[in-house]
């Protein structure tokens, strides 16, 4: 009996194992992009996250479970070199075989071009009072930005920093999103072609829950639209287009640079002269900054985040940190 039972039991344990093999193995970038890639795979597996949660995808050294987790993968999705320009070499080195997406050149995405100034053009509807207060600080920027930028890109430079024009937080538009989802569904059947159909359809249920969540997201905004407020770090700049809520201002270009001196004036008198009645802070950023230029002012400060920080990943993070991106915005101006 003995002897009939323990190769049934083996053949079994094959049997399984062939089949958790044909799932692709996945790795990822960062959280929202995780979370696209989770809905996509469902039950069938779960993709490992690759940039830790709270850390600035800018600037990152892996951990071992981390760089094991790209050398096992045999597919890699991550947004671009312009977010993580210390991602594509690494990527070469521990997942050569490997199929590399990036999620910035899939055909079809909306496509924004990095902002350097300060200020931004977000105020042409306003009353006429606070345009011209506004021109005035979009000339003082004029005659300051060459010597801030030049600081800037130091601080770039000095940590990595690629020459790509394109502004890489496209994730933050859910028509991106939807785009990705389709083309997440088609390399993973690609790589595993017996479950294609269920990727498939649950990339079809994570466009619909996308159209359910823009609503939600235009609902929340709504009471709030024509306020004015200041993020920490130009990163939402994709979400401002895809729902009409610009913002006025960034206190930094971006999360690897430092802002000067006549960037930080240029916020605080935007912020004084122009009734802002919100500037940012993020948590993977000093506040101290932020209470600095609001000091004096009835602006208030709250925390937002553009990659879910403090949601559980999986594949409700994108939807759920959409809706808490305009939970605060609505809250806070």
């Amino acid at each position: 009996m003995n002897n009939t039972v323990l190769p049934l039991a083996l053949a079994m344990l094959a049997t399984t194992g062939v089949s958790h093999a044909a799932v692709p193995a996945v790795a990822v970038d960062i959280a929202p992009v995780h979370s696209l890639v989770a809905q996509v795979m469902g039950t069938l597996g779960t993709p490992e996250l690759v940039v830790s949660r709270g850390a600035s995808p800018h600037g990152y050294s892996l951990r071992p479970s981390e760089a094991q987790a790209l050398q096992e993968a045999d597919v890699v999705f991550w947004v671009s070199a312009a977010l993580t320009p210390w991602l594509a070499d690494t990527i070469d080195t521990l997942a050569p075989d490997a199929t590399h997406v990036q999620m910035l050149d899939i055909p079809g995405n909306t496509i924004l071009t990095r902002r350097e100034n300060a200020l931004f053009e977000a105020h042409d509807h306003d009353d006429d009072h606070s345009d011209e207060h506004d021109d005035e600080l979009d000339d003082e920027l004029d005659d300051e930005h060459d010597d801030e930028h030049d600081d800037e890109h130091d601080d770039d430079e000095h940590s990595g920093e690629t020459h790509d024009e394109r502004d890489p937080h496209a994730w933050l538009d859910p028509t991106n999103a939807a785009i990705w989802l389709d083309t997440i569904a088609r390399e993973l059947s690609s790589a595993d072609p017996e479950h294609a159909e269920l990727y498939l359809a649950n990339a079809e249920a994570g466009k619909a829950e996308l159209e359910s969540t823009s609503t939600q997201v235009e609902a929340l905004l709504a009471p709030a639209r024509s306020r004015r407020f200041i993020v920490f770090h130009d990163a939402y700049q994709y979400f401002e287009n895809a729902f009409d809520f610009p913002a006025s201002g960034a206190i930094a270009l971006g999360d690897a640079s430092r802002p000067g001196p006549a960037r930080i004036q240029q916020i605080r008198d935007r912020v004084k002269q122009a009734s802002v009645k919100c500037v940012l802070a993020e948590p993977q950023f000093n506040p101290g900054m932020v209470a600095t230029i609001i000091d004096g002012t009835d602006a208030r400060s709250s925390v937002i985040d553009p990659l879910g920080t403090g949601i559980e990943i999986g594949p409700e993070l994108y939807p759920r940190m959409l809706r808490g991106l305009a939970t605060v915005l609505a809250d806070c101006v």
